[in-house]
Order: structure tokens, then C-alpha cells, then sequence
């Protein structure tokens, strides 16, 4: 008996330093210890693969798009679907392209109609290069990443969370990321804007190996006010 009451001491005073030294970590070291599970090798930097994400909203029907990111060479290029239309945008450095089914010389009247841009072409562009390549992304310039490290319980689910701001030339927004604290895998993410109850929080589930990277299979997108269902994307290879 006083033997088993002793292993559980030991037992319990290891996982309270286990816990204890979980929370000394400072900012940049757990998104360090992040970026190491998901991206190992550091193949991100030199990233040049495709991407295939199923969009799923209500009261729409499914989006489907081919992503090419060639960071090397600065080029983009994205293939996207729905219903009847699909829409290409390709952006090589500064040279912007559309092709409307099939049609690369689309008139204004279809542009205005479909919203076709190049403002909306480098919008895909960042959206898809920052969501996928997070948590590497919280290293570009301008990115602040607060030191204090946090524990909290998000939907029955504990978690080390890790807040980032950016330079006011960048963004007014606050982001919080969320960790398991065992593997340091990225499995929430959440942002605020300046007013109340504002911002959407995205819940992460399964993971694809892209170019030796981990990336989430699954992003489900809320509205923090109310919890809010927005949608749903979903990666393949």
C-alpha cells in the first residue's frame, strides 16, 4: 500500500512538471516545437505542389478548386468550379491572368457579374498560401508573437494557446492558435476584430502529407458570436 501510494506521488509530481514546463514555453518556442511537427524537413519555404479543396457552404453548391503554389518562382494559379462556371486566375509576380470558361478575353460585363479581379485573384492567393501554410506563416515579417503562452479548455478540449498580432501595415486583427500539448499539432485557430463578438473560429481535423508537410484535411469555419456555421473546406491530394 505504501508503495502504490508512493509511485502515484511520483507519478503525480511528473505530470504536474510535465504540465508545469508545458507552460514555461515562451511563444517562439511553441511555434517552433509546431513548425517541427508540421513542417520537419522545412520543405514550406520552397514550397511547389498542388492543392485540391472541396468548399462546402450552406445553400451553395460545392466549390472545387486546383491549387498550384510555386513559392520559389512566385507564381499562383487557381482552378475553381461551381455549377456551370469555372474561373482561373494565374498570377506569376506581377502578371495577372482570368480565363472564364475557357475564355481569357472576358468582357467587363462578365467581370462585373462574377466579380472577376485581379485584387480577388492575389485575395485567393493570400488566403490560400496563409491558411496552408500555417503555422510556418507566423514567421514572415511584420507577424508579432505574443510571449505568454496560455492553457485553456476550447470545446472539452485542452489546449497551449499562442496569441499573434500583426504590424498595423498588415492587420488590426487578433489571432489565437491553439496546440495539443502533447504533439503541439495546430488544431484551432481563432481571430477577433475591433468590435464585440466579432471574428469566426476554424476547428481542424485529419491531416494530408503535401510535399512531406502536415496540413489539415478538414477546416470547419464558425462565427465566434453565435457559433455560427459558415462552411467547410476539406483538402485532398
Amino acid at each position: 500500500m505504501i508503495l502504490k501510494r508512493i509511485l502515484l506521488l511520483c507519478f503525480y509530481l511528473f505530470t504536474l512538471n510535465v504540465l508545469f514546463s508545458q507552460e514555461k514555453l515562451s511563444g517562439n518556442e511553441l511555434l517552433n516545437k509546431s513548425i517541427q511537427y508540421h513542417d520537419p524537413y522545412g520543405n514550406w519555404h520552397h514550397f511547389n505542389g498542388t492543392l485540391f479543396v472541396t468548399m462546402k457552404t450552406p445553400k451553395n453548391s460545392d466549390r472545387n478548386s486546383e491549387i498550384k503554389i510555386d513559392l520559389p518562382r512566385e507564381s499562383f494559379h487557381v482552378k475553381a468550379t461551381r455549377g456551370k462556371n469555372t474561373t482561373e486566375y494565374t498570377l506569376n509576380k506581377d502578371n495577372c491572368k482570368i480565363v472564364f470558361n475557357g475564355k481569357d478575353n472576358v468582357s467587363e460585363e462578365i467581370k462585373n457579374k462574377y466579380q472577376l479581379s485581379c485584387d480577388r485573384a492575389n485575395l485567393y492567393k493570400n488566403y490560400y498560401t496563409y491558411l496552408y501554410g500555417l503555422p510556418m506563416k507566423l514567421k514572415d515579417k511584420g507577424t508579432i508573437i505574443h510571449d505568454k503562452v496560455t492553457r485553456k479548455t476550447f470545446k472539452g478540449k485542452e489546449y497551449l494557446v499562442l496569441k499573434v498580432t500583426y504590424n498595423q501595415k498588415i492587420g488590426k486583427d487578433t489571432w489565437y492558435f491553439y496546440f495539443n500539448p502533447k504533439t503541439y499539432a495546430m488544431e484551432v485557430y481563432q481571430f477577433f476584430k475591433e468590435t464585440k463578438d466579432s471574428g469566426e473560429y476554424i476547428l481542424l481535423t485529419g491531416e494530408e502529407m503535401i510535399n512531406k508537410i502536415r496540413m489539415p484535411k478538414n477546416r470547419v469555419w464558425y462565427y465566434n458570436k453565435n457559433d455560427g456555421y459558415l462552411g467547410t473546406d476539406i483538402l485532398s491530394k
